[in-house]
């Protein structure tokens, strides 16, 4: 069977009818003298001839306003990404990650040993960036033990691992759970010399990514690693917020709980030295944590939606 041929006439009228008069491929079949199932192929060779050139205006993704505003008010470098109002919070995400991760690729290529914690919308983030180059001097470092034995595809090492075969470079792991059942087993696993090492390169870091939880949005609580009773625990230590398994309250103050002794993950004041520490967050259901955050030290840098942006702004006046 042929291949129909179509001249350039042919391929620009079919295009005009399409593009500039709205006409619907059935009656431009009619008119082209074209069944309509030929019409789709023709506006393709038309755009693989050149003879059709689509032009977008320049779609700025950031909010520069906002951006501005953080940086003068609160002190943090930030990325806030326009999104659409009503989307779904996964949706959410992925529009954040999109927009989001040819900046935070460049922030990559700067460092030599970057931390890594968890989250969906750090999934999100993570699957979008791509290196200009390979770079097998960088370091990755799960900044966190796991969470539990079912390790989902937003947890640390998942996401470090990804980033390792992206950039060509090494990925180190904590072998242990985040939280381990009392201070003195906690004690032991720190003691080990796998867990020293990657600890040692932790606090050595000058880029982290960390998501920051609530007490009413904590993965922990999610996947059942606490529960109604130790989130009664930590709501009388006065907890607003989580990084890293670490609960803080309200000036980002790791809270002392039963819990403080039993983490296995990058420090909070670890994590307060590292040069550049990014908070990945969707929303504006964590405000009050954020804000927590920045006012300790546990933040310098954002990853936010607009939204979410407004909530902080709003929230400090």
């Amino acid at each position: 069977m042929s291949i129909p041929t179509y001249n350039d006439e042919q391929l620009i009228l079919a295009a005009r009818l399409y593009f500039l008069d709205g006409l619907p491929q059935a009656q431009i079949g009619k008119l082209v003298n074209v069944s309509q199932s030929k019409v789709s192929r023709m506006l393709a060779l038309a755009r693989e001839r050149g003879l059709v050139r689509i032009t977008v205006p320049e779609y700025d993704s950031r909010d520069g306003g906002l951006e501005g505003e953080l940086r003068a008010r609160l002190g943090v470098e930030a990325v806030v990404i326009r999104t659409v109002g009503g989307l779904r919070a996964e949706d959410l995400r992925q529009t954040i990650g999109y927009f989001a991760a040819p900046v935070i690729s460049g922030w990559i290529e700067s460092a030599s040993r970057v931390a890594v914690a968890g989250g969906r919308t750090m999934q999100a983030l993570v699957e979008q960036m791509k290196p200009s180059q390979p770079r097998h001097e960088l370091t990755l470092l799960q900044a966190m033990g796991n969470i539990d034995s079912s390790t989902g595809l937003y947890d640390a090492v998942e996401l470090g691992r990804l980033m390792a075969r992206r950039w060509g470079g090494t990925f180190l792991t904590l072998s242990t759970p985040a939280i381990l059942p009392d201070p003195e087993t906690c004690r032991r696993f720190l003691g080990l010399e796998p867990i020293q090492t990657v600890m040692n390169q932790l606090g050595q870091a000058d880029l982290a990514f960390v998501g920051i939880g609530t007490l009413a949005n904590s993965v922990f609580l999610e996947r059942n690693v606490l529960g109604p009773l130790d989130l009664a625990t930590l709501q009388a230590a006065g907890a607003v917020g989580e990084v890293l398994g670490r609960f803080f309250d309200c000036h980002g103050n790791e809270c002392t709980t039963p819990f403080q002794q039993r983490v296995v993950s990058l420090g909070l004041n670890e994590l307060r030295r590292i040069p550049r520490k990014v908070g990945v967050v969707a929303g504006e259901d964590r405000t009050k944590a954020v804000l927590a955050a920045i006012e300790g030290g546990l933040l310098n840098a954002l990853v936010i939606n607009e939204a979410g942006a407004s909530a902080l702004l709003k929230e400090t006046q």
